[in-house]
């Protein structure tokens, strides 16, 4: 049994993460959740989820003896730092995501990690969706041809005090949600040649923001698009995944089922069309049922603890896909592959 804490309340996802750890008793042990600021914990510490977890400072949780991992849910901008402190202390992480607004401690990081053969898994749950796997795997073994466009879309509504909120990240939205997309994006396209953002705030409400991300990520023989608004109407009912093929085009819409986190995707090959170029020609794939956004991600990581499993995205990967998020906020950061 894997003996997990928590650090932070703040982060979106902090609340989901600790229920689904909570549903594997067999699997993980909550051994303490560590929250030193009194209106985050004012806030989010009476949530059913906490409900008879020891609460206690950082220091205190990762002195605990036989800590084996640390689930990090701070606010975004404070993750990198927290995850370094377990680190240092030898402690497997699961770090929420993204990973901060700076490249070169997010790198000390991962390098501190991969030295220590320690495992660090980044909270991008869209790669343990179903239908995210089926295209991933489809784009890999050649079955859609040669890939030339994607289009990936995070959209929402945010209240006034959301968008507000979102100020300190470069990048606002794109940052904030965008980082999903962008992760997709490098999945199935690999590295860009080039990434043009386009940073916008619309300025509602008084909202002085940038509530509006879209990027556009250039290839030797295509585009894709990311994009993460926060003005949407019904915007996550349309969050979705196209990818385009030579030999077939896959999309995945809606990307989770608001109720059940179920993705619904469609495939179209270039046999079903010939001939019928002006017809909606797709079948519907079946997914496996979705027993919990975070299920997956989670049991995944316990495996790699437990089984020394290796992670299926490397050092390298997450390093990549940060420099990515962060030149999709319009950060003179250089997109390229690093060795770690």
């Amino acid at each position: 049994m894997i003996k997990i804490g928590q650090i932070g309340m703040a982060h979106d996802h902090a609340e989901g993460k600790m229920s689904c750890v909570r549903k594997f008793p067999k699997v993980f042990e909550v051994v303490g959740i560590a929250e030193e600021n009194p209106e985050i914990l004012d806030r989010f510490g009476s949530r059913d989820c906490y409900r008879d977890i020891p609460l206690m400072s950082v220091d205190d949780l990762l002195n605990i003896k036989g800590l084996d991992a640390v689930m990090v849910e701070t606010d975004e901008l404070s993750l990198v730092h927290f995850a370094q402190k377990c680190i240092n202390r030898n402690i497997h992480v699961h770090l929420d995501k993204p990973a901060g607004g700076n490249v070169e401690d997010f790198e000390l990081l991962l390098r501190t990690a991969k030295r220590k053969n320690l495992k660090v898994q980044l909270a991008y749950m869209y790669r343990y969706n179903p239908a995210v796997q089926y295209c991933a795997n489809a784009v890999k073994s050649g079955k859609l041809g040669e890939i030339f466009r994607a289009q990936a879309i995070m959209n929402t509504y945010h209240p006034p005090e959301k968008r507000a909120w979102m100020k300190p990240f470069p990048g606002g939205n794109m940052f904030f949600l965008g980082c999903h997309m962008v992760d997709l994006v490098i999945m199935m396209m690999g590295i860009p040649e080039k990434i043009v953002p386009f940073c916008k705030s619309t300025l509602f409400d008084g909202v002085e923001v940038v509530d509006t991300g879209f990027a556009v990520f250039e290839y030797k023989r295509g585009v894709a698009t990311a994009e993460a608004s926060s003005n949407d109407i019904n915007g996550y009912g349309r969050r979705s995944l196209l990818v385009c093929g030579s030999k077939g085009t896959i999309e995945i819409r809606p990307l989770e089922d608001s109720y059940t986190c179920q993705p619904v995707l469609t495939l179209s090959l270039k046999e079903m069309t010939e001939g019928r170029e002006y017809t909606d020609c797709k079948c519907l794939v079946p997914m496996p049922p979705v027993t919990g956004r975070y299920d997956a991600m989670m049991l995944d990581f316990a495996r790699m603890i437990e089984e020394g499993r290796d992670n299926p995205y490397t050092y390298e990967y997450e390093l990549l896909v940060q420099k990515a998020v962060l030149a999709a906020c319009g950060l003179p950061v250089k997109v390229e592959y690093s060795d770690i």
